[in-house]
């Protein structure tokens, strides 16, 4: 049991990370880690020759089921549904290449864009572009042929291919904007919050029903700093700004009266920011804020 109890914690991290980027949510991804860990503890052990491809199998395919019932959830959701932001930052420091590799595929923009993709393609894609499975694992745990996976495959990474970020940002000037763009924020300053916005900027947010949001995306820069400088106006002093790690990538946290108010994941060109996705729904803020609770 003990030797169980090891060999699948050794995983765990892996398995999280599959059913995270399946789902979008990392309270859905908990819970099906969870539900792997029972049917492992249920499982005639003696039959199973490689613990690794098992638990990876298995997980991959409750992620499938999972997504398809949150698929139907997801289209009666209250606005326009954002992946929940996870804290990350916590591992060693990556090179530059490990560095945009994680952030291509973990983060939150990259999540909201894989929801196009049925629960299979999703399946496949992930498993064979990011978590580097053969075609063989992947036919075998999808319950496909290895053509079949190959054409889903091909077909996602053909409808994902126009819409992954255009630009190539180094990881400090990403840092550099942010900071500029918080500090504007927390003086309140237009002019300055306005520079660092491009014209056709859009801004997304996820209230979730449960607080005020926007229907639909907002576009244009200046529509953008107008929003932000009514928040500096209303609230002054009580308004800041914190630059964290989300997703393998430097976000802003915003508190507004010592709460967190919203986790925006922010895309730069390198020179002005393009888009903020804005994730307002406390469910899906609940771990962040207890993270950063006291201070």
């Amino acid at each position: 049991m003990d030797d169980d109890v090891h060999a699948f914690n050794g995983l765990r991290p892996r398995l999280q990370k599959i059913a995270y980027r399946m789902l979008g949510s990392v309270a859905e991804a908990e819970d099906i880690v969870q539900d792997v860990w029972l049917r492992w503890h249920a499982a005639a052990r003696e039959s199973i020759e490689n613990a690794e491809a098992w638990l990876v199998a298995v997980t991959t395919r409750v992620s499938i089921d999972r997504l398809r019932a949150a698929k139907t959830q997801r289209e009666h959701y209250a606005g326009i549904w954002l992946p929940e932001p996870q804290i990350t930052g916590s591992a060693p420091t990556p090179t530059p290449e490990e560095a945009a590799e994680r952030t291509d595929d973990v983060s939150v923009a990259f999540l909201m864009l894989l929801e196009r993709l049925t629960p299979e393609a999703r399946a496949a894609f992930l498993l064979r572009e990011v978590f580097d499975a053969d075609y063989g694992e992947v036919a075998e745990i999808i319950g496909k042929t290895e053509a079949a996976c190959r054409q889903l495959v091909s077909r996602a990474k053909a409808q994902l291919r126009d819409e992954r970020p255009r630009y190539a940002v180094p990881r400090e000037t990403h840092h550099r904007l942010l900071r500029m763009f918080a500090h504007a924020v927390e003086r309140g300053d237009f002019p300055a919050i306005n520079a660092l916005l491009a014209e056709d900027a859009m801004l997304i947010g996820d209230g979730g029903g449960k607080v005020q949001s926007f229907p639909k995306p907002m576009v244009g820069g200046r529509r953008i700093a107008q929003l932000f400088y009514a928040s500096s106006r209303r609230y002054g002093s009580e308004v800041s700004v914190r630059l964290v790690e989300l997703n393998d990538q430097w976000a802003l946290l915003r508190f507004i009266e010592g709460k967190l108010e919203s986790a925006q994941s922010v895309e730069t060109d390198n020179e002005r920011i393009v888009r903020i996705l804005v994730q307002r729904n406390p469910d899906k803020l609940a771990r962040i804020a207890a993270a950063y609770a006291n201070g």
